[in-house]
């Protein structure tokens, strides 16, 4: 009955990232200078892999795919998290906080299949290169990607249904700078053992299954790379898988760091921990997609190939 009485939900406020003026004036030009580098880096990335015939590889096209994700991911909370720096009172509607959470799981989930996609590709390339254009045809590179997104959007779907069936009429503050899932249903005026079984089922599908599909893939990877004669040989096997591995180590690094590290019980050093807990997220929504572009143009030199060779051709075109 006390709760029919309250009011139902209709808002909700984000604490966001700091509550002292000068530190998110900091936080906004720095997220926008990452923003920026985010669509420049990504979006060039998308350009190269269309435009150059050099690229229409899987591996590039599994890039490509990457790269539009990365774009959607951080359009879908950034914009909101720089006005908020902007805006004293830093609110969001119930129907927009349902979209950005069902945008962020979809993206998510969506990268975890993806790149267990790309190693599956590297797998391929290193240990059965001679099958690769068979196996790694069109037929198969393209709808592997497309099972990504649907993978991704249908574990996002079911969330969400769960999430918005919820009755939210009491507090309407959420302890974070944008709707994380786990902050939204602390606000739930039910019982949410459901919602938190299928996030446990789904962290299982999507973060455990496809991390165990790589570890397994890099094994038999560097199997094969410590079977060729030459150090020459092994430098040029691995260069080639180098830059996703070590973008599958941030990407996991920073999740499990995310979900293993451990709560603290002492309420003086609950508030310390919400601010790692919020600088964490900002790492893994943020930093994670800016630095995907930088390691593959370093470490690829068909990417710095490509381009070099769109930046002449726009020079030359400008003359």
């Amino acid at each position: 009955m006390e709760v029919a009485n309250q009011s139902i939900v209709v808002e909700f406020v984000l604490l966001g990232l700091s509550d002292q003026p000068r530190l998110e004036k900091t936080f906004f030009v720095l997220i926008l200078l990452m923003y920026l580098v985010i669509l420049l880096g990504n979006g060039v990335l998308i350009l190269v892999t269309v435009s150059d015939s050099n690229l229409h590889t899987p591996m590039y096209f599994f890039l490509g795919n990457l790269s539009f994700l990365d774009i959607c991911y951080t359009t879908s909370s950034i914009p909101l998290v720089l006005d908020g720096f902007l805006t004293p009172r830093k609110t969001i509607s119930f129907s927009g906080c349902a979209v950005q959470v069902f945008l962020s799981f979809a993206m998510g989930a969506t990268e975890c299949v993806l790149l267990g996609m790309m190693a599956f590709d590297r797998y391929v390339a290193i240990c059965n290169p001679l099958r690769y254009p068979v196996v790694m045809s069109k037929a198969a590179y393209v709808p592997m990607a497309a099972s990504s997104w649907v993978a991704g959007g249908a574990n996002s779907l079911v969330q969400i249904s769960l999430a918005v069936q919820l009755p939210f009429c009491g507090d309407n503050i959420i302890n974070h700078f944008t709707c994380e899932i786990l902050a939204v249903l602390k606000l739930a005026c039910a019982d949410i053992s459901i919602n938190v079984i299928s996030l446990g089922v789904a962290n299982v599908i999507f973060l455990g299954v496809p991390v165990l599909f790589i570890f397994v893939s890099y094994i038999c990877i560097l199997t094969t790379i410590l079977r060729i004669p030459s150090a020459e040989g092994q430098r040029k096997a691995f260069s080639t898988c180098s830059a996703h591995l070590t973008v599958v180590v941030i990407f996991y690094g920073t999740i499990l760091f995310m979900y293993a590290k451990p709560k603290s019980k002492d309420p003086l050093g609950a508030d310390k921990q919400d601010v790692s807990d919020k600088l964490i997220s900002l790492f893994y929504g943020v930093l994670i997609p800016m630095l995907n572009p930088i390691i593959y143009s370093l470490r690829n030199k068909d990417v710095k190939a490509a381009v070099r060779s769109l930046v002449s051709q726009k020079c030359f075109t400008q003359r």
